[in-house]
């Protein structure tokens, strides 16, 4: 016959590690090392709260490499579009704003400035320019409208009681580099 005696013994020893093990288990379980069931709750929720925050910031960068390809497209567009090639163009589209509204260009002077590292070049524009009141005005207005880009910088006006009016202005614009 089988000796039970040491099978039982190795059972009692068995069984005595699994309950010492549930001890352990149910002490962690309970201790404050843990946090009880609503704590741990209470963690899980801020934990998914903050997660979906951190999905809200990243958003705007998911299909970047896109955006960017996109933008240079666009910004080539723009640059096409609005900026002229050569000073020649400035000056044709400043004569026929002026025509359009009926007045007189006296002279115009055009400065280039050092080329900038996105591929335009900066031009400072001179101008003196004399019709009615109106007329100037509308001339201003029409000239911050166009198609082509000018950024009007300062407005001299000068007159006499009758007669035409004087205007002076500084207007800045770009050419397109390598046109």
């Amino acid at each position: 016959m089988p000796d039970l005696g040491k099978s039982r013994r190795k059972l009692k020893i068995a069984i005595g590690a699994m309950l010492a093990a549930d001890v352990i288990a149910v002490a962690v379980l309970f201790s404050p090392l843990v946090g009880s069931v609503e704590s741990r709750r209470l963690q899980i929720l801020e934990l998914r709260a903050e997660l979906t925050k951190k999905n809200h910031e990243v958003a705007p960068l998911r299909g970047m490499d896109k955006k960017i390809v996109l933008a240079k497209d666009q910004i080539g567009g723009f640059y096409k579009d609005r900026f002229a090639a050569t000073d020649s163009e400035l000056a044709n589209e400043l004569g026929k704003l002026a025509t359009e509204n009926g007045i007189r260009i006296q002279q115009a002077t055009y400065k280039q400035e050092d080329p900038e590292s996105s591929g335009i070049i900066p031009v400072e524009i001179h101008g003196g320019f004399s019709g009615d009141y109106l007329q100037l005005v509308r001339f201003i207005n029409t000239l911050e409208r166009s198609k082509m880009f000018f950024m009007v910088d300062g407005v001299e006006l000068a007159g006499e009681g009758a007669g035409p009016v004087k205007l002076g202005i500084t207007i800045h614009s770009y050419l397109r580099s390598g046109a």
